[in-house]
């Protein structure tokens, strides 16, 4: 094979660590001969080399899940393929639990694992104690036990992806540092490095520490920031002579296992150390940070109480290097929103190794067929606002998701740091009603009022159940003000406007003006890009309101559909309006005693009205069941809206009150009910699609109808008034696994524990529904299942 440095590529991959290499591999292997990969040193240099490289296999959601699944068989493969052994030992983990609330939630993680397929199940602290001999059980109260879990030699690893991707065409470039990407109409054109500059048509960032400022050269946001990451190597112990299942020690912030006849006890302590890449210098590679034991001390005391032998144990090293996280927690996949042909994968959260392979195979896939395998929402670029962005956020932010990788997941839970980046037209008034906020896409969005001090972290009946059913019955008795304003709003104007809308949404957008639509975006292969509501402004123009989270991805997607010859102006105008949701039968009154004009009393009627002397575009539209308008109005103008509104008699509500009534109503949304693999025939959302037209997915819905959905969309009814469900937990019927938990909440209205699921085809509830069975944390929980909303 040619050394001679190309001067062109299809694809070039930049990063040569664990994920670089397996997009390589992928690449190559699924028929891309000229993938080339650019390496700054050798390949392994950067984090890969000294990674702990455990191999967990359930995450949080299936499509996740499979990801790791698809690795674990790879590893295990590859050197039947390739020739190279990739050091893979499966010896199985072990999570063990040391209080109640640790307890239920390894048993939420067991039950999930058993709906994925997953080997998985809960045991007494006396067979935790015969799987880890080593190990202090005298507090432990309980464990899971994952047979098919392991570890793999990350260096071993990229070597047989290396070699076969070379095998398969590809080639690669080590000591050849990026020293740019150039760009040309909103799109990748080509890479330049001190050994020349290489023409392509896409790249893959796989660059670990660095892909913030690599991903800017192309003018793309990467949250990425390091911390220090530390774990300690034991010279060989009595006991760990044979390989051991990797320990979970997470109320203690550890794992453990064997390294080398001795023991690997690594943390994720509670608050990390953050590093700034640039101060690592050009020539980092195989190198360490320096040991800190003043901040591992705490971490090595928990690792005494877990592992007597450690007293005794000689330290052969406490490693420290460098691991980059994201805000959230979940890493990078996919092409970049801002630019076309740039495709990310990186900011893997220290589980780089683990998801390398699964990871890199869908990386690969989206740059050959233009989209992902599977719905992967979770981590896709586009999630972020530009807020969470900056060197000072990252750096506030990324030491707590440090050190919340082994937290429990109690439901809403969120972030302390980097908090109140973007502030509503509300904050103010928002404050003074002590909201509990929430983070959302940086906006604070309030979860309920009156409340005041953190809440008691459980998951049992939370402590803001009866201030979200006081505002439940705000809506449902009198009034209530939903602060609607962070959704996404954007500006769809110009001559050709209706023309590319109803190219590329599903329902008929050629209304009149002052019709409210409601409609959905599809990909090509009928699954949900968005749901939104259009409203027709004119003959030219429309406002469409979508999801807050969903701005970048839906503006992204919006403009890749547009057409050179389309007169279309896109815009994001999320900020220049506020929207107050008026609901609840007293919102006519209301309306009547601030001298209301011009409201629509016609649902999914819109109309420029006048209230309490403000200019509103009212709509006459309800995403909580309760009769009431939408008010829009211009951003400074909201605060004076929403004291009139709450001056005549209406009470402000939260995000988790809209919850719990629009899963009454079964309201689905984005991201939580709907995705790119489901179709509005299995959702029950066939009123949005106006089948005479030709848009985006519609061969594809027409096959799906044709052939009959494979699922759909009910309503769970819980019996037992205490039960918590809380979203993503299995469902049975007559022992059989039939579906899944999409969103769950307490109905105040109908006074039950409420959950929405897609259920298989094979159970096809009566008028009466259908008896099934939820799995909560293991406890059997009886529902009734029906093709109906609860109210």
């Amino acid at each position: 094979m040619s050394d001679v440095f190309p001067s062109h590529a299809s694809v070039v991959v930049i990063g040569g660590g664990a994920m670089g290499c397996s997009t390589l591999y992928h690449l190559a292997t699924g028929g891309v001969g000229d993938a080339i990969l650019l390496e700054r040193n050798q390949l392994t240099s950067g984090t890969t080399w000294h990674s702990a490289a455990q191999v967990r296999a359930l995450r949080s959601s299936r499509n996740l899940t499979d990801l790791i699944r698809y690795s674990i068989e790879l590893y295990t493969s590859l050197e039947a393929r390739t020739g190279q052994a990739t050091g893979w030992i499966s010896k199985g983990s072990l999570s063990i639990a040391t209080n109640p609330d640790r307890l239920t939630h390894i048993a939420r993680q067991a039950s999930l694992a058993r709906a994925f397929g997953l080997r998985a199940r809960t045991i007494e602290p006396g067979e935790a104690k015969e799987r880890w001999p080593l190990m202090n059980a005298d507090d432990v109260i309980g464990a899971v036990w994952s047979p098919d879990d392991g570890r793999v030699s990350p260096s071993d690893l990229c070597a047989a992806l290396a070699r076969g991707a070379r095998a398969a065409g590809a080639r690669i470039f080590e000591d050849t540092a990026v020293t740019g990407i150039a760009t040309r109409g909103g799109r990748v054109v080509a890479v330049e490095t001190a050994r020349g500059t290489v023409r392509c048509d896409a790249v893959a960032l796989c660059t670990g520490l660095w892909s913030r400022r690599a991903a800017s050269w192309a003018g793309v946001g990467a949250p990425v920031w390091p911390c220090e990451h530390f774990y300690l190597l034991t010279r060989p112990v009595p006991g760990a002579e044979h390989h051991l299942p990797t320990l979970s020690d997470h109320d203690g912030h550890l794992y453990i296992r064997d390294e080398s006849q001795g023991l690997l006890v690594g943390c994720f302590e509670p608050m990390g150390k953050p590093l700034d890449p640039d101060s690592l210098g050009e020539d980092f590679a195989f190198r360490l940070l320096p040991e800190d034991w003043e901040h591992f001390e705490p971490m090595m005391a928990n690792a005494l109480h877990r592992l007597p032998v450690l007293e005794t144990a000689e330290v052969r090293m406490l490693l420290n290097g460098p691991e980059s996280f994201t805000p959230d927690g979940a890493f990078l996949l996919g092409e970049a929103a801002e630019t076309r042909g740039l495709f990310l994968g990186c900011g893997m959260n220290s589980v780089g190794v683990a998801s390398a392979g699964g990871a890199g195979m869908a990386l690969a896939h989206c740059i050959v067929h233009g989209h992902l395998p599977a719905d992967l929402r979770e981590v896709d670029p586009a999630r972020f606002p530009d807020c969470l962005q900056s060197v000072a956020a990252l750096t506030e932010r990324i030491p707590e998701i440090l050190g919340r990788h082994y937290e429990i997941a109690y439901p809403a839970r969120q972030p302390t740091t980097a908090r109140h980046l973007r502030r509503g037209p509300l904050d103010e008034r928002h404050r003074a009603a002590h909201a509990h906020l929430a983070q959302v896409y940086g906006f604070e969005r309030p979860l309920y009022f009156g409340c005041t001090g953190e809440p008691t972290p459980t998951f049992g009946r939370p402590v803001w159940f009866d201030a979200v059913a006081e505002e439940v019955g705000h809506a449902h008795r009198g009034a209530a003000v939903f602060d609607l304003s962070t959704f996404g709003k954007i500006a769809v104007e110009g001559p050709d406007a209706e023309r590319f809308l109803d190219r590329v949404c599903t329902n008929d957008m050629r209304r009149p003006s002052g019709c409210a639509i409601y409609t959905a975006m599809l990909n090509p292969r009928g699954g949900f890009e968005s749901d939104l509501v259009a409203l027709r402004l004119d003959h030219e123009r429309y406002r469409l309101h979508v999801g807050t989270a969903a701005i970048r991805r839906d503006l992204a997607w919006l403009r890749r559909h547009l057409d050179a010859d389309e007169r279309v102006r896109i815009t994001d105008v999320t900020e220049a309006y506020a929207v107050l949701g008026l609901m609840g039968p007293a919102a006519d009154r209301i309306a009547t005693e601030l001298g209301a004009t011009g409201l629509p009393a016609r649902a999914y009627r819109h109309a420029e009205a006048m209230i309490a002397g403000i200019d509103v575009h009212a709509a006459r539209i309800s995403y909580v069941g309760e009769p009431g308008w939408e008010l829009t109005c211009a951003a400074d103008d909201a605060v004076a809206l929403h004291d009139a509104l709450c001056g005549a008699g209406a009470r402000p509500a939260g995000l988790l009150a809209q919850t719990a009534m629009r899963i009454e109503k079964r309201r689905l949304a984005i991201g939580h009910d709907l995705d790119g693999e489901v179709t509005p025939i299995e959702a029950g959302l066939e009123r949005a699609v106006e089948w005479s037209r030709d848009f985006v997915g519609r061969d594809a819905l027409l096959r799906r109808r044709e052939s009959g959905a494979c699922s759909h969309m009910v309503t769970l009814v819980l019996d037992d008034l205490t039960a918590v469900p809380l979203g993503n937990e299995p469902v049975y019927h007559d022992d059989v696994l039939v579906g899944q938990t999409t969103s769950a909440a307490f109905g105040h209205r109908v006074g039950r524990p409420l959950a929405l699921a897609y259920l298989s085809s094979t159970v096809l509830p009566s008028p009466d529904g259908a008896a099934v069975t939820i799995d909560i944390a293991g406890e059997a929980a009886h529902a009734v299942a029906r093709l109906a909303p609860a109210l």
